[in-house]
């Protein structure tokens, strides 16, 4: 197994970045960079592709999903690098929130098109209250309500 230091500097994640872009660097190499090092047996990237094969598809989006206890059962990954990869998913679903809150709400759609990006890939129920003031104005998201497992096979109906 080659370390990153043996490799090219084209290939390196960190000089791959300041030479090309953070756009060119594939799931792997960007997580790599988040992680730093690898392990004795494994270099950042191998990890990487490692805990993005955990969920069984390799798409990046699956980190959401992965909880602290499985990406520690990952060999190089302990309890720091986990809550890093975490911490990491966190500020990525942040980013995806409104920022301006002073968006009009006309429609059922606006709301739709205010709140799909943050809760596309959520496997569980949110409850959220939009708080507007008397021009239809957008002044708070509140969640008062969050259930997991809502896509359970086993789960029964419920009635409301």
């Amino acid at each position: 197994m080659l370390s990153l230091k043996q490799l090219p500097n084209s290939e390196r994640p960190y000089e791959k970045l300041e030479m090309y872009g953070e756009q060119t660097l594939t799931n792997s190499e960007l997580l790599a960079i988040i992680l730093k090092t690898g392990s004795k047996e494994q270099n950042a990237v191998n990890l990487a592709q490692n805990i993005l094969r955990l969920k069984g598809n390799g798409n990046v989006r699956s980190l959401q999903e992965v909880s602290l206890q499985e990406l520690q059962q990952v060999k190089g990954i302990g309890k720091v690098k986990s809550i890093q990869i975490k911490a990491v998913c966190e500020l990525a679903k942040r980013m995806a929130r409104p920022q301006n809150l002073q968006i009009t709400i006309k429609e059922p759609k606006d709301v739709a098109n205010l709140l799909m990006e943050e809760t596309r890939y959520e496997k569980r129920e949110i409850v959220k209250i939009l708080i507007l003031n008397h021009k239809s104005k957008l002044q708070k998201i509140i969640d008062i309500s969050t259930r997991n497992n809502i896509f359970s096979p086993n789960r029964h109906k419920e009635n409301f």
